[in-house]
């Protein structure tokens, strides 16, 4: 019998969801697709990847998962190649992976609770992933998201500690990850905040060497995680933030709770109390009204703000969302600017890749041992290593977008 596969598409904690699901499935002869469905092209790739799938296993059992299986399940059941659809709650309970129903996908805007899911181990990857935040209550205009993971709600600090120091004993570096990130902890008693349970685990996790934070929304970060991040050198100096737009327009018809000016003003601190701190960024292309000028603001704010990981997400409608019945911009001209954000963020992280020739970075060695990720998340090639070891390495050159040791 061959070993489950499980194959993860989209965010990060899609990623730390497929290492339960890969527990839950023992040894079944299994193809879980675990979903996303953050964009039209997204959907897309997981229809492509559930027909290589069955291509590469046709006798296999192939379940569909994740955020898309849970927005459209009957589009995905009717697919030939798909014996199960399972919804997001349902995907980490060992129940559902017992069950036969061909659909078995409930309302997520009523669960109320999520919880550190329990995989075994991280053995596949150098660092560990651990879910403290689940669901969203925004409801930004291009966002299809919260109809996949419902309303937020937040893992009881405890958990996450038991969870995190578990890892820490196979694993150098952890990833606290959620769908809405800085959103952590109103819904808990005594309404914890993010910097509060990142407080937490640092005190209580002593043997933890690096943690690192998902996305955050900027609007979210107040003073007590602003210290850490800037502070706490267990913390990773890397910050990816959920800016969409650089015009104040856009982010208001986005539906976004910051204005540029708070943004770049963030990054502006930042920068100002740890130096080596490096931005991330996501950023919306073409959305519906966007004039030229409107794009030159965004373009410009990659510079501005020196976006050196920057995730550039061409718009498209996606349906049921306020966005998608605004007046849309050509296809080809979002496109164009897609490609024109993304060779802006390329020049400006290649100038800061060059500026950390003849550094000293502390580097993760993932697989297979001859590459690895710094703290700052510049990707590292060097010499081989022990995978999961972290290794004082000098830089020497950059090539190809990445740092040579």
């Amino acid at each position: 019998m061959s070993s489950p596969h499980v194959i993860s598409l989209g965010c990060r904690l899609n990623l730390a969801e497929s290492e339960t699901i890969r527990t839950l499935l023992s040894d079944r002869d299994t193809i879980v697709i675990n979903s996303c469905a953050v964009t039209n092209e997204a959907v897309k790739q997981t229809r492509q990847a559930i027909r290589r799938a069955r291509r590469d296993r046709p006798g296999a059992e192939l379940v569909v998962t994740g955020c898309a299986a849970q927005i459209d399940p009957q589009a995905f059941a009717a697919m030939p190649e798909v014996d199960r659809v399972i919804g997001n709650a349902e995907k980490l309970l060992y129940s559902a992976w017992k069950a036969d129903a061909p659909v078995m996908v409930q309302d997520i805007m009523a669960v109320r609770e999520t919880a550190p899911h329990l995989a075994a181990s991280f053995s596949t990857h150098a660092r560990a992933f651990v879910e403290v935040q689940n669901g969203c209550d925004h409801r930004c205009t291009f966002c299809a998201i919260p109809f996949g993971r419902g309303n937020s709600r937040s893992v009881p600090a405890g958990a996450v500690i038991d969870r995190v120091a578990a890892l820490a004993e196979s694993h150098a570096e952890v990833v606290l990850t959620g769908v809405d990130l800085t959103s952590y902890g109103p819904d808990l008693p005594g309404s914890p905040s993010l910097g509060q349970l990142v407080e937490r685990i640092l005190a209580h996790v002593p043997k933890l060497r690096r943690l690192r934070l998902s996305s955050l929304d900027g609007i979210e970060v107040d003073d007590r995680l602003f210290a850490l991040l800037t502070g706490e050198p267990r913390l990773m100096p890397h910050v990816h933030l959920s800016l969409q737009a650089g015009d104040d327009m856009i982010l208001k018809r986005m539906k976004r709770r910051h204005s540029r000016a708070e943004s770049v003003a963030l990054v502006a601190r930042l920068r100002a109390a740890r130096p080596d701190i490096a931005i991330g960024a996501d950023l919306i292309a073409g959305f519906p009204t966007e004039t030229g000028e409107m794009f030159q603001n965004t373009l410009a704010l990659i510079e501005e703000c020196r976006i050196v990981h920057a995730h550039i997400f061409p718009y498209s409608p996606r349906a049921g969302t306020p966005a998608a019945k605004m007046p849309q911009v050509e296809p080809e001209q979002v496109k164009a600017r897609a490609a024109r954000l993304r060779a802006e963020a390329a020049r400006v992280r290649d100038n800061w890749l060059q500026s950390l020739v003849g550094s000293t970075q502390q580097v993760l060695v993932e697989r297979p041992g001859d590459r690895g990720h710094a703290g700052n998340f510049a990707e590292v090639r060097l010499a081989p290593n022990e995978v999961g070891e972290i290794v004082s390495v000098k830089i020497v050159d950059v090539q190809d977008g990445k740092l040579i040791a």
